[in-house]
């Protein structure tokens, strides 16, 4: 190759040579044709019709074309300068060469810098998600739970604040040398269709019985602590060596409400938190200096974050009656303006106060094994955005001053008003008006169930039933059928065994003109109209038709009223997180 045609190989750019395959879709490389060769004839070697014969002078060169020599091809007639090149005999023309604009090398260039980025990106997000991951703490649930939340039912966790102190700058919260005692817990109870939610506080210094707790060891073995009675609450953590999973354990045996997951907070989870979403708003009725919590605060609207905010949430002594039920009012405002803050645009459209928060979250909270990675917390925390704060009520557990006491330290359940509470919850009622618009449709269906509660009722010995056992503890369908004849004349009645399958709600379903029959057995029952389910009559034993009654798993014992609360007793504190409420 010459100097010239060098100089134009050389100045191919790379870029050039790799083109698009349509077929396939990937770019692919693509050398440009060899280089022309220099118009300049070379020395070329003689032809016998050129040279004489060996020793012959050489005669003058011949105009005419002599034959091509047997496999070789005759070459191109030479063309005049400025004459356009003719193509060879069944050959196209060769085409010039398209040089790609400036503008479409950069694209190309850029476009492979973007997937680079892309790449990196795509990597850099995962090194997040495993740091992250990295930053959670997780402790066994020990079969205390249901196993972990799930998308369509409703959601109950536990949250608990220790009074362990951890940390520098601790020194001056909780009780010197403790072992993280349940000092404020909450049960947050989210509907199943998200409309809204509840948070139960439990007392610290609430008397309750703490059951037998099995706990996974250091080792992996598992120890059953031993259970107590007549305790504080606060003792189902830390006491004995119990985890968490025994307070889980505990508010179960208290409220009959099972929780699906459970965290745990200790003191710096509250600093570091508030500093992550940039503080929170809260309002005093008054001053409050409290030397015990290092709280000095003016009256009025007052921002607070990081060490200002664990004081709040741990004084007593300067707001109500000074005692944990007025630090528990303190808390449940403070929750409330966490709720705001992070529900709020100037939080969710910043990505730096979101890493933050994901930052301090992740390494702030313990969390139980069914929670133990950052998915799992994205998609809890996407169920919780959908709520709406005006619908999320802070309540307490209705209490009384303990009557065993003379100088009173502790409480006890208000069995008059604790029940219903307990079992709003577990029924899945709000305890805050939610939109018109579902209210209403609410209220026209809540009105046609409550129709089959109204009409004659027939008397107690025409009810004939059969009983079955459909999820009830063993033997609840002979307890109901003794009671039922003994004590209330349905004489009529017989146990039908165990039904096909379980239900977590009691059924009774009857024949049209079973009606009047039915409405009588659910006033004994204290049946609800959702309970009633009109259908079909069966035959019983002596071959006359009869309605059947199905004992679900929300029986509590024959003569216990089925009927589901259907708001909150008069007098329970509550309050909701969408309203600014001042301390006092």
């Amino acid at each position: 190759m010459d100097a010239q045609s060098r100089g134009r190989a050389d100045n191919i750019d790379p870029a050039d040579q790799w083109v698009l395959n349509p077929n396939t879709g990937e770019y692919e490389l693509r050398l440009s044709p060899s280089a022309p060769q220099s118009p300049v004839p070379g020395p070329r070697r003689a032809t016998d019709d050129r040279l004489g014969a060996p020793g012959t002078p050489r005669g003058p060169r011949s105009r005419t074309t002599s034959p091509a020599a047997p496999g070789r091809e005759v070459p191109p007639q030479r063309r005049r300068r400025g004459a356009p090149e003719e193509p060879l005999p069944g050959r196209r023309g060769r085409r010039p060469v398209k040089r790609k604009s400036k503008a479409k090398k950069a694209l190309l260039w850029t476009g492979g810098a973007m997937a680079l980025v892309l790449v990196a990106a795509a990597g850099a997000a995962y090194l997040y998600i495993e740091h992250l991951n990295g930053n959670i703490t997780s402790v066994a649930d020990d079969g205390a739970s249901t196993g972990g939340f799930q998308k369509d039912k409703a959601i109950n966790i536990l949250l608990i604040g220790t009074d362990k102190r951890t940390g520098a700058g601790n020194e001056g919260y909780g009780d010197a040398g403790s072992v993280g005692h349940a000092d404020t817990t909450i049960l947050l109870h989210v509907a199943k269709d998200r409309s809204n939610a509840t948070a139960l506080s439990i007392p610290r210094d609430l008397i309750v019985d703490v059951p037998d707790c099995p706990t996974t060891q250091e080792d992996g073995s598992t120890k059953v602590i031993p259970g107590t009675t007549g305790v504080r609450f606060n003792t189902s953590l830390g006491q004995d060596g119990r985890t968490p999973s025994c307070t889980v354990r505990t508010v179960t045996e208290l409220t009959g409400v099972q929780a699906d997951n459970f965290m745990v907070a200790d003191f710096n989870a509250v600093k570091t938190l508030t500093s992550a979403v940039g503080g929170v708003d809260v309002c005093l009725a008054k001053n409050i200096k409290d030397p015990d919590s290092h709280l000095d605060l003016k009256a009025g609207t007052q921002h607070i974050s990081g060490e200002t905010a664990l004081a709040f949430v741990r004084t007593r002594h300067a707001v109500g009656f000074g005692g944990d039920l007025s630090r528990i009012t303190l808390q449940q405002q403070f929750l409330s303006a966490l709720m705001r803050k992070l529900k709020s645009n100037d939080t969710l459209t910043d990505p730096s106060k979101m890493i933050k928060l994901a930052e301090a979250g992740t390494k702030a909270l313990t969390v139980d094994s069914q929670l133990d990675n950052i998915t799992k917390l994205k998609d809890l925390g996407m169920e919780l955005g959908k709520l709406n704060t005006k619908n999320l009520t802070f309540t307490t557990v209705p209490v009384i001053d303990n009557p065993a006491e003379k100088v009173k330290a502790t409480v006890v359940v208000n069995d008059s008003t604790a029940p219903q509470v307990f079992d709003m919850i577990k029924n899945d009622v709000s305890f805050t008006e939610v939109e018109a618009q579902k209210k209403e449709k609410a209220g026209k269906a809540a009105a046609a169930v409550a129709a089959r509660l109204k009409g004659t009722k027939a008397d107690a010995s025409e009810v004939r039933v059969r009983i079955l056992n459909g999820g009830a503890p063993a033997g609840s369908a002979q307890e109901t059928l003794t009671w039922l004849q003994n004590d209330e004349d349905v004489l009529k009645s017989e146990n039908g065994g165990n039904a096909d399958q379980e239900l977590s709600k009691t059924t009774l379903e009857y024949a049209p003109d079973q009606a009047d029959q039915a409405r009588r057995l659910a006033d004994i029952m204290g049946l609800s109209g959702a309970a009633m389910k009109p259908g079909e009559s069966v035959t019983n034993s002596q071959g006359l038709p009869a309605m059947t009654l199905t004992l679900g798993k929300d029986f509590k014992g024959a003569g216990v009223s089925l009927s589901a609360p259907t708001k909150a007793p008069e007098g329970v504190q509550q309050s909701t997180a969408d309203k600014v409420e001042c301390a006092k």
